[in-house]
């Protein structure tokens, strides 16, 4: 800062004055500090910055993985708001990885970011009860006192259950994850069952451990394909029901005169390149405002009263596959 102040030929409160924003400063003498920095590649210290009570204009982001499509577009949106906002983010993969995840989040309670989202799907990390960070959850109960933001799983499990069987479905089957992680997700299942149970069909329900790859995820799929007696699935995610198309087609199953399929997450991704697969869309740029706007009051007033879960709704949108 001394470097920058001598270069610009102005004192170092001032130039502390232009960084901070504070009081007021002509425009040519902004101009002036700007120029120095410049010239000298100064950036300000974000770990300084904390030790001095200030801001960091830094947001962590955990996230179980940005190579599947829902959370890589989750993650690339909350980032270019962020930025509007003027913030900066430290993006954390935690891969399905307790201790990955435990690492990542002393890693930013150490670099003092301002906040965090999180929406990773490990179980049993007991620092998220006393970070002392603010801190909003993406569809993950983290600890009490953590606000949950989440689509209606339950409202989204229903509504493909519902389509399945208005459109013929009897013998309906539901590909799900193992259901151990204590995430409203959990909840498509049940909206699944509701919906079975009011019809009086027998469940036929599939649970897949996060860690299979796609290529195990993939033959057991064919497996089941060939071995039972299914006329409708239920995915509740969109990168399972591909498989699920990819696999009926090896084996020369009719989509959908003898097999209609449903996904759940309707990213841009999908609409993208499968616009043919019939879907729940879950509304991520919504998602994007309300997890922002929330970690923005618990930033400015750790004391706020927000509520433990905000769910918000989903849609059906028709493909080909159903």
């Amino acid at each position: 800062m001394t470097d920058v102040a001598k270069r610009a030929g102005v004192s170092a409160t001032t130039v502390s004055r232009v960084i901070n924003h504070y009081g007021y400063l002509s425009q040519k003498t902004i101009d002036k500090v700007h120029k120095a920095m410049e010239e000298l590649n100064y950036q300000p210290n974000s770990m300084a910055r904390s030790l001095q009570g200030k801001d960091t204009q830094l947001i962590g982001l955990i996230f179980p993985t940005v190579s599947h499509p829902f959370f890589g577009e989750l993650a690339s949106k909350m980032e270019t708001k962020l930025f509007e906002k003027g913030y900066k983010t430290i993006l954390c993969d935690s891969a399905n990885n307790k201790e990955k995840e435990r690492d990542y989040l002393k890693m930013l309670a150490a670099n003092k970011v301002d906040g965090i989202i999180a929406g990773a799907h490990n179980l049993g990390i007991p620092e998220y009860e006393n970070v002392g960070l603010p801190i909003i959850s993406f569809d993950r109960h983290l600890a009490e006192g953590i606000p949950i933001v989440s689509s209606d799983s339950y409202q989204g499990g229903r509504l493909a259950t519902e389509q399945l069987y208005q459109r013929g479905g009897r013998k309906i089957a539901i590909l799900t994850g193992t259901n151990e992680s204590d995430s409203p997700t959990n909840k498509r299942l049940e909206g699944y069952l509701s919906v079975l149970k009011e019809h009086q069909l027998e469940p036929m329900v599939y649970h897949f451990p996060l860690e299979h790859s796609p290529f195990l995820k993939a033959t057991e799929i064919r497996q089941i394909l060939s071995k039972e007696d299914i006329d409708s699935i239920f995915c509740t995610d969109d990168l399972t029901a591909i498989l699920v198309l990819n696999k009926a087609q090896e084996l020369g199953i009719n989509i959908p005169g003898d097999l209609k399929v449903i996904g759940y997450d309707g990213t841009e991704f999908i609409q993208n390149y499968f616009p043919q697969l019939s879907t729940i869309l879950q509304p991520i740029d919504q998602f994007v405002d309300l997890l922002i706007d929330l970690l923005m009051k618990r930033i400015n007033n750790a004391d706020v009263e927000l509520d433990s879960l905000y769910q918000l709704p989903v849609r059906f949108m028709q493909g080909q596959t159903s």
